[in-house]
Order: C-alpha cells, then sequence, then structure tokens
C-alpha cells in the first residue's frame, strides 16, 4: 500500500518532479527558440553589393581577373574561401527527435506520470494500457510527418548542376558547385544562371527573372552600369542565380555564389522569418493547459475528500484519482485530430496538392485573406496575343497560351484573314520574322525559344497561316538580330521568282522613327503618327507589351541585309498587344472566394499597369487601385496596416515588401494565406498562416516555405481547398463535441461513487482506457468521413480567435455528460440491487456508457440540424459501419473469457441488454429536443 511504503512515496513524487521539470524545461527551450528566431528577423540579411553600377572594366579589377578568366590554382585558393556554390541545406529534425517531439503535451505528461507511478503500484495492466495509448498517438504522428516529408523530397533542384567558364584561357565545363567570384561564364539560349553575374558582353540576350522578381516577360539584357539606387528588376546588367537565359548569348563575370546571391539573401530572409502556429494548435494547447489544470485540481480535491472524509486509504485514493484523470483525459482525441487531418491531406492528395504540414489542412479553413503572386499563379505565364491593330481595324483574338486553337475576331465576329491584305500581310511578317517554334508535348504545346515570338507565331496560325509552308515559299536570306541598343528584329527573304523583302518587328517607339508610310486597304498612306501614338498609349494602359510590325520591298535577288537598307521607308502594318493572360480557373476561383467572404490580394514584382489589367479581368476588388514598392517605401507600419485593408493590387515589390503586407494583414488579426512559386515569394509563403506554393513551375525554395504545394500550379485548388479545410475543422468540432462529453460522463460516474462513498466503482481505469479508445477508433473516427454540409462555401471565414469550447459547446458537453452519468450509474446499482456480481455490474456499466455513445454519436453528425431523417441517421455509410464494429467488440468485450479475465466483467443475460438499449437511446430524443429549443430562440433573436 502507498501509505505504508515510503520508498514508493519517495519514487511517487520524484516522478512527477521530473514529469514536471521536463515540461518546463521543453517550454524554455522552446521560448528561448522562438526568441532566436525574434533576433534573427530584427537583423536581416545584409545588401548584397551593389555591382550593377560598375562598368566591366571596374568589375574585373575589383575582383582582380583578365577577359581570359582565372587559373585553376586560384580558382582552389578561392573556393576555398568562398566555400562551394550551393544553398545551405534547410536545417530537418531527425527520427529521433521528431518522435520525442510527438510527447511534447502537457496532457501527454499528465497520462505519462499516471502510467509509471500505476506500475509501481504494481497494477501492471492499467500502467500498460495506458503507455500504450501514449506511443499509439505518438506513432500516428511520427508516421504522418514523416510520409510528409518525404512528399517533397524529389522535387528539390535549386541551382543550375553544370556551367560552361574560362579557366585557364580555355572554355570548359564546370560543376556550378565549383565556380567562384572572378569566374567568367558563357550563356547561350536554354542556360539557367549558375550564380549572380555582372554581364560584361551580350548580343540579344533575354533572361526570363520571373521566379525572382515576377517580371512576367524576359528581360533585355545590357552591359552598361546602371545608378546605384536601380531596383533589382531593372538591373538589366546583371544575370542573377536561378534564372533562365531565353535568347541570345552573353559573357558574365561571376560576383557572387552560394548564400552570398540574392537567391541566398532570400532564403537568409527566409530562415529569419517565425512560422506561425495554426488556429487549431493554438486553441487546443490553451485548451489542454486549462484542462490539465482543471484534473490535477479535481483529482487533489478528490484524493483529500476520499483520505480525509470518506475514509479510504493513500493507495485506493490515488488509483481512484488516477482512475479519475484517465476518464477526464480525452486520450482519443490526438489520434482523432491527426487522423481527421490525415484524411484532409488525403483528399487533397486526389485534387493535386500535397499537404507538407498536417495543421494547414485545417488553417485553410479560416483563411480571410489569399495574397497571391500573378506570374504563373493568377496567369498562365505564357504570352498570348489579345489584340492586332490596322491603320483602318482592330482586331481581337480569342484563346490563351499556346494553344492555337482560337479565331481572329472583329467586333466580337469570327473573321476570315484571307478578306484582309493588311491583316494578311502583318500575320505573314509575324510569322517570317520569328525564330520560334511551336510543339505539342504531354498535350500541352510549348514554344521553343522567345515567349514573345511564341505569341506571334500562335496568332498566325489562328489566322489561317501555315509557318512551314509560308518559310518554303519565302525563305530567309539574312537577318539583323535584336539587339537591345536598336529594340528591333528584320529578316530578308525573297521568292522564287527573285522578288526580296524585308519584314521588321520590334520596339513601337523604334519602328515609328523608321516608318513614313503605313498600310491602308489598297495601298499605302502618309503615316499618321499621332495615330499610331495614342493606338500605342491605350494597349499599354490595359497592360498589355506592345510591339510594332512594319515591311518593305527590297532589291531583286538581294542577299545581304544590313542598316542602311532599313533607313526611314518602312511602312507600317499593325500593332500587337501582348499579355500574359489569366487562367480561366482562376477568375472562377476568385468568384468562389468572394462569396465565401474571402478576399483576394494580387503581390507582383511586375509593372503597375500590367498589375492592374489582370486585376480587372481575375475580377479583384478595387482593380482600378494599385500600390507600387515606391509607395509602400514611404509609408509607416500604420498606414501600411490601414492601407493593406483596403487596397488589392500591389506592383513592383520586394521580398521584404511581401514579408511586410503579409505581417501587417495579421496584425489586423486576419489568416493569411499566400500563394506563389518564385524565390521572391519564399519569405511571405513561410510567413503566412498558409503558404501554397506552385509544383510544376515553382522553385525549390517556395516549396521548402510553403504548408501545401499545388502539383498542377492550379489556382483554382485554393477554393477547393478552403472548402476541405471548413470540412475538416467541422468534423473535428464534431470530434470534439462527440468525445469530451465521453469523457465527462466517466469523470462525473467516478466522481459521485467517490462522493457516495462507493468501494467498488462502476468503472476501473483500464474500463475507461477501453471504452475511450474503442469508441474513438470506430465511433469517433466515422466523423472525420462526414462530408462537406451545405452551404459551407457560403459562410464567411471563421474567427480564429474563437475558442473551440465556446458556451454553447459547453453547455452540450456538460448537459450530455450529466444524461450518461446518470443511465450509467442508475444501471450499475440497478444490476447491484438485483444481486448481481460485481463484474456483471461493471460489464453493464461499460456497455451502458458505449450504447449511450452510439446513439449520441448521430446527434453529433449535425452541431445544430436536426439528425432524425433519412440524410442524418443514414448519409454517412462510415457512421453504420462504426456502429457495427463497435457492436463486435462489446459483445466479444462482454462474452470472451479472455476478454473478460483482461477487463473485468463478466457475461450479461439478453433482458439486461433491452434495459441498456432503451435507457441508452432516450439521448438521441432528448439532443434532438435541446437542438430544436436553441433553433427557436435563434429564430426568434
Amino acid at each position: 500500500m502507498l501509505a505504508s511504503n515510503p520508498t514508493l512515496i519517495y519514487w511517487t513524487l520524484a516522478i512527477l518532479v521530473l514529469v514536471s521539470v521536463a515540461f518546463l524545461v521543453g517550454w524554455r527551450f522552446r521560448r528561448n527558440a522562438i526568441n532566436r528566431r525574434a533576433v534573427a528577423r530584427t537583423q536581416p540579411p545584409a545588401e548584397s553589393r551593389s555591382w550593377h553600377q560598375l562598368d566591366a572594366d571596374q568589375t574585373l579589377t575589383e575582383l582582380e581577373v583578365t577577359e581570359t578568366g582565372l587559373e585553376t590554382s586560384e580558382a582552389l585558393a578561392r573556393l576555398e574561401r568562398h566555400g562551394p556554390n550551393r544553398l545551405p541545406e534547410p536545417e530537418t529534425r531527425g527520427p529521433l527527435m521528431r518522435f520525442l517531439a510527438q510527447f511534447h503535451n502537457v496532457l501527454i505528461y499528465v497520462l505519462l506520470a499516471a502510467g509509471v507511478v500505476t506500475g509501481l503500484l504494481q497494477h501492471w495492466l492499467d500502467a500498460g494500457v495506458i503507455l500504450g495509448v501514449v506511443l499509439i498517438n505518438a506513432a500516428i504522428g511520427f508516421v504522418q510527418e514523416g510520409k510528409a516529408e518525404d512528399a517533397l523530397r524529389a522535387i528539390r533542384q535549386m541551382l543550375s548542376p553544370h556551367a560552361m567558364a574560362w579557366r585557364d584561357g580555355r572554355l570548359t565545363t564546370l560543376d556550378a558547385a565549383d565556380l567562384v567570384p572572378g569566374d567568367l561564364v558563357q550563356l547561350q539560349s536554354g542556360d539557367k544562371i549558375p550564380a549572380d553575374l555582372r554581364l560584361l558582353r551580350a548580343k540579344g540576350l533575354q533572361i526570363e527573372e520571373a521566379a525572382l522578381t515576377g517580371e512576367s516577360v524576359p528581360v533585355d539584357k545590357v552591359v552598361g552600369a546602371l545608378p546605384l539606387e536601380t531596383p533589382l528588376a531593372d538591373r538589366r546588367c546583371m544575370a542573377y542565380s536561378g534564372t533562365l537565359v531565353t535568347h541570345g548569348q552573353g559573357t558574365g563575370i561571376v560576383v557572387e555564389t552560394g548564400a552570398e546571391t540574392e537567391i541566398g539573401r532570400i532564403s537568409a530572409l527566409v530562415s529569419g522569418v517565425e512560422q506561425l502556429t495554426t488556429p487549431l494548435l493554438r486553441q487546443m494547447a490553451q485548451f489542454g493547459r486549462w484542462l490539465t489544470a482543471a484534473i490535477l485540481a479535481l483529482a487533489t480535491l478528490t484524493f483529500c475528500f476520499g483520505v480525509l472524509v470518506r475514509d479510504y486509504t493513500a493507495a485506493e485514493m490515488f488509483l481512484a484519482a488516477v482512475g479519475l484523470a484517465v476518464a477526464a483525459i480525452p486520450e482519443g482525441l490526438p489520434a482523432i485530430m491527426t487522423i481527421t487531418l490525415a484524411i484532409g491531406v488525403r483528399r487533397m492528395a486526389g485534387r493535386n496538392a500535397i499537404i507538407r504540414r498536417l495543421p494547414a489542412v485545417e488553417t485553410l479553413g479560416t483563411v480571410g485573406v489569399i495574397c497571391s503572386d500573378k506570374t504563373g499563379t493568377l496567369t498562365r505565364n505564357e504570352m498570348t496575343v489579345s489584340r492586332l491593330l490596322t491603320a483602318e481595324r482592330a482586331f481581337t483574338l480569342s484563346g490563351t497560351g499556346y494553344d492555337p486553337h482560337g479565331a481572329i475576331l472583329l467586333d466580337g465576329e469570327s473573321y476570315a484573314t484571307q478578306q484582309d491584305p493588311v491583316l494578311t500581310e502583318a500575320l505573314r511578317a509575324a510569322l517570317l520574322c520569328n525564330d520560334a517554334a511551336l510543339t505539342p508535348a504531354e498535350g500541352e504545346w510549348r514554344v521553343e525559344g522567345d515567349p514573345m515570338e511564341g505569341a506571334l507565331l500562335v496568332a498566325g496560325i489562328k489566322g489561317g497561316l501555315d509557318p512551314e509552308m509560308l518559310a518554303s515559299e519565302l525563305p530567309r536570306t539574312d537577318l539583323i538580330p535584336f539587339e537591345s541598343e536598336h529594340k528591333f528584329m528584320a529578316t530578308l527573304h525573297h521568292d522564287h521568282v527573285g522578288e526580296s523583302f524585308i519584314f521588321v518587328k520590334g520596339a513601337p517607339e523604334a519602328l515609328l522613327e523608321m516608318c513614313s508610310r503605313q498600310r491602308v486597304a489598297g495601298g499605302t498612306a502618309d503615316i499618321d503618327r499621332a495615330f499610331w501614338l495614342e493606338r500605342m498609349e491605350g494597349l499599354a494602359a490595359q497592360g498589355q507589351r506592345v510591339l510594332a510590325i512594319a515591311a518593305r520591298p527590297a532589291e531583286r535577288h538581294a542577299t545581304d541585309l544590313v542598316f542602311d537598307d532599313l533607313g526611314r521607308d518602312l511602312v507600317m502594318l499593325a500593332l500587337v498587344g501582348l499579355m500574359d493572360p489569366p487562367r480561366e480557373e482562376a477568375i472562377a476561383a476568385v468568384e468562389v472566394c468572394a462569396r465565401a467572404g474571402i478576399r483576394v490580394k494580387m503581390i507582383t514584382g511586375d509593372h503597375a499597369s500590367t498589375a492592374m489589367a489582370i486585376a480587372g479581368q481575375v475580377g479583384l476588388a478595387n482593380s482600378n487601385v494599385v500600390l507600387t514598392g515606391r509607395d509602400l517605401d514611404a509609408m509607416d507600419e500604420d498606414t501600411l496596416r490601414r492601407r493593406a485593408e483596403e487596397v488589392d493590387v500591389y506592383a513592383r515589390v520586394t521580398p521584404e515588401h511581401k514579408l511586410r503586407l503579409v505581417q501587417r494583414l495579421q496584425e489586423s488579426d486576419r489568416i493569411v494565406a499566400m500563394t506563389g512559386d518564385g524565390v521572391n515569394d519564399a519569405p511571405a509563403l513561410k510567413r503566412a498562416d498558409v503558404g501554397v506554393a506552385m509544383g510544376i513551375n515553382g522553385t525549390e525554395a517556395a516549396k521548402e516555405a510553403a504548408e501545401m504545394v499545388l502539383a498542377d500550379d492550379n489556382f483554382a485548388s485554393i477554393a477547393s481547398a478552403v472548402e476541405e479545410g471548413r470540412t475538416v475543422y467541422d468534423n473535428l468540432k464534431k470530434a470534439i463535441l462527440f468525445i469530451l462529453p465521453t469523457n465527462g460522463g466517466e469523470a462525473l460516474v467516478v466522481l459521485g461513487a467517490i462522493l457516495f462513498g462507493f468501494h467498488q466503482f462502476p468503472l476501473t481505469p483500464v474500463q475507461i482506457l477501453w471504452v475511450n479508445m474503442i469508441t474513438a477508433v470506430t465511433l469517433a473516427l466515422a466523423l472525420a468521413f462526414e462530408p462537406p454540409e451545405p452551404g459551407v462555401m457560403g459562410r464567411p471565414p471563421r474567427n480564429a480567435r474563437e475558442p473551440v469550447l465556446t458556451p454553447a459547446f459547453l453547455w452540450r458537453i456538460g448537459y450530455v455528460s450529466v444524461i450518461l452519468m446518470i443511465g450509467t450509474f442508475g444501471l450499475f446499482l440497478w444490476e447491484l440491487e438485483r444481486d448481481a456480481s460485481i463484474e456483471q455490474a461493471r460489464a453493464v456499466a461499460v456497455n451502458t456508457l458505449v450504447f449511450f455513445e452510439i446513439f449520441y454519436l448521430l446527434n453529433s453528425r449535425y452541431i445544430n440540424a436536426p439528425v432524425l431523417n433519412r440524410a442524418g441517421l443514414t448519409g454517412n455509410p462510415y457512421v453504420l459501419l462504426a456502429i457495427g464494429l463497435l457492436v463486435l467488440f462489446q459483445l466479444a468485450f462482454t462474452y470472451l473469457e479472455p476478454m473478460q479475465a483482461l477487463f473485468g466483467v463478466a457475461a450479461i443475460d439478453w433482458t439486461v441488454w433491452v434495459r441498456i438499449v432503451l435507457v441508452t437511446s432516450s439521448v438521441l430524443f432528448i439532443v434532438e429536443l435541446e437542438k430544436w429549443l436553441t433553433r427557436r430562440r435563434r429564430l426568434a433573436d
């Protein structure tokens, strides 16, 4: 006995002290980690050196290198000094630490202490069951977390694996990790930039920087120095690690590698961002602390009452206190929460979404703001010709992206290209003055070459022209490639009778200066420069990129093309408006989000006019108001917090701007989801309550920072994810509302037995654990499969600060707990009055409690709606399956001898079952009556 064994008392106290110390140490460690992250956030990564303001010679001098490159010996010395050109690997917990982390929960600490002390009292069965429950919960969390980490290992690819660099005066292929500052790197179309480069030479060089800056079209590169204050997106003399060469050739000198690159700088910014916990986890952690304090206080008071008032021995009361704690602690709740979230993960995986962190599923249900990147997220990241303007007509083109299916429209009606010679000539020039190729691949159309040239190719096909046939009829003889200095491309062609033609495309302001005539029906006319300038400004105001197309005859049998051949006698054919069109599914998704009370905000690095145009097409609120990065820099935090609530479109922003916007929205008590695919999105993705990265076009930095990765890059999946998140939270609430009255009823039964001085309790600790776990893995689990309730996307987001246990919830829990206690205690006493054995009486008590839960499960399918209808009783087949399984388990529990010996019960007569069913079915009708009264009161209010 505990009272007569001082050594056992000392061991018990020592264990309780150790558990308390472990909890305090774990709490203190977590606080220190948070403080360290806070310090890191106040020390952002240093600005990179301003290489863009140095000219080529100054850069070579600064890095102590010649135009023949580094010697191998010097490169090795620099590699030793600067380290490999790769990003730091993200820190991850090992399997052991991940497993131990599953135990860091105050309720688990209480169960562990109860299990250990019960073992010291030599009640091995009770101790084994308690510890087994704890291990099962830990194993579930460990396995699920491991699966989520494995899901993304296959998509880790950040830097370019190889590079062409000059070493020892020769051009050689190097592993990109071996590049050092001072290396001269050769670039050509299709290369991924292996490090940050200061460009020394550029010939028609264009680089796609969407992943870093959000710029939706490739950037023309130059070699001249730029002012110090030039924004990152406009530093055209630089090439940044991780971006892609789409056109031309160039040479650059490595100025930064690894963590010192712009990508590395953003990675450092990401590592300093605190990752927020989810609303549900915050609520459940608070609930766990309050519940633990209440359980310990109640167990202590009960222990003192039993020893001092009812003359129980200390050992008897300790076991009773353990039974009370075990009854009150919802052991199955962590497992049910994990399984319910895991079911949400599985459902989302079927919709091409990889959930990296389980609670993200539930958090999606609370989202009130989605901050979305533009390029590749709301838009297709594919240039499309949307307008084509001649001197006399304005055409629109249907279809999006590189799919050549579509038509040319005039005033909304399909237009036959063949009947318009001006349109035909413009499209012909667009196809011939073009180096792109269009190829089908895996059910999609892809462009090889410059995206804008690919868009012109698609426009010509929509107009009924055949690029291959046209190239054979008018083969190319010579060309002047596009250069940023002259801003146009020109090609020379001839037909098979010796006639020659020059076709030119390029920046409209450049071609306008080279044109003296314009094509009209029946011939040419003097050019109307004011007319074309007005058309150019109109297209630009709509957020479109504008190209001009011109042509002129050349001398017969001409074979060479030089600048003097162009002169100022070109004939203007047309202006072409191009844009990266919005995804059709994104437009629908934004509408769904609006109905669900979710505000969608576009945050992009692109130009303000482009952002405004896309925002209007997508259907964002307040799409006519745009704030730029410069505007944000001029605002203090209070002003930005106020404006962030009002404005939905942000353009020309940096990673720091995106992070500030997310933080200000969170300070206004908004639950924020951030979608994106670029490196520039990673800090905001990590800070957001839910970060959503694109899986196909997304960078590894974005995927690592996000909680969810969309395998199909489909923004519409966000709306589906929000619906799933709301459903998961509803199902978690139903599970909590189902489980807690069970624990409350069990605790009241144990407490009542002590208050009335029973020396033989209706329920033993091991029987309580049986009820808790067997009903959790059958009945409560069935609630995880509940389908979405009608109108789930028609209600506003829930308040994330609203506690799970609202007053209405607490009333229902207490109300049902009392019903369960009265019925269970009443039938237990009934059996004892009929001279049944204590084993039979306990069998009746356990089965009464279980059947109460079976009927109450039907109530729990709808929190407030009536359940006494066909849909309520049979709408979830998993509920019926769970009830059938539980009845079989209880029959085994009651009649199988090994189970009788294990749990201390005995067989009961069939007439007893009739009484059990009659008594326990009452909860179904009593709770439905309470729901009906609640609905009437709400209608009256």
